[in-house]
């Protein structure tokens, strides 16, 4: 069983995700709608931690105590190259119960070993790269997750949607145009390849419908628009 996705992000007009000034308290404060199991985050925002999180002490090598009745979310990581080594300062924030590696057969061995030793729990799942929707099936049987908000940029919302594994797609749309050849984009993936008869207006095939589900005008004349997935 597949938990329901939904991606939430905050963009400019011309659909960036970085380069203008966003009300970060007006975001995270619109997610306590979706009651999210779990979080699913890319690594790269998990790199550039590496800065401020302190040196490794004892306390990155005790296990965890696990309370049942704490409701906050899992942190759920895909990491098949074993590039992030800051968990332990991440067990120290107060917004995840829990942590999650995902991991590929590919993975080294010594960052599996690492992750062990620090009583991080992993799935390995896929060859060269994690295959998500086994990994998200893994969430909901072990983990009991039903809701997982993706909070991550253009690479792992692309991969979640051209997978047909996103149900929503929740959007901050703020008043700025950014432009330029190097800021990040909502979705990014490979181009799709034309329609088949070419004909004028018509979409590439695999383009991904929405369904407009609700529309909200916010302080700052931010936009917030929430759509389904059409099946």
């Amino acid at each position: 069983m597949l938990p329901r996705v939904i991606l939430h992000n905050a963009v400019s007009l011309d659909g960036r995700i970085d380069g203008f000034p966003m009300d970060l308290q007006q975001y995270y404060e619109l997610i306590s709608i979706w009651k999210e199991d779990a979080t699913l985050a890319g690594s790269h925002t998990f790199l550039q931690a590496a800065s401020v999180a302190p040196p490794e002490d004892e306390s990155a090598f005790v296990p965890p105590k696990m309370d049942p009745g704490d409701k906050r979310a899992i942190l759920v990581i895909p990491d098949s190259r074993g590039r992030i080594r800051t968990w332990h300062y991440l067990r120290t924030l107060p917004y995840w119960r829990h942590f999650v590696a995902l991991c590929s057969k590919s993975t080294p061995d010594d960052y599996l070993e690492y992750l062990k030793q620090r009583h991080i729990d992993c799935i390995v799942t896929g060859e060269d790269h994690v295959d998500l929707r086994t990994a998200l099936e893994e969430l909901c049987s072990r983990y009991a997750v039903r809701v997982v908000r993706a909070d991550a940029g253009g690479t792992l919302n692309g991969l979640l949607l051209r997978q047909g594994l996103v149900n929503e797609v929740s959007v901050l749309i703020y008043p700025s145009l950014v432009g330029g050849e190097t800021t990040s984009s909502i979705f990014r993936a490979p181009d799709l390849p034309a329609a088949a008869d070419g004909a004028p207006g018509q979409g590439a095939e695999g383009t991904i419908s929405l369904q407009l589900m609700k529309t909200e005008k916010l302080k700052g004349d931010v936009m917030w628009l929430r759509y389904e997935v059409r099946r």
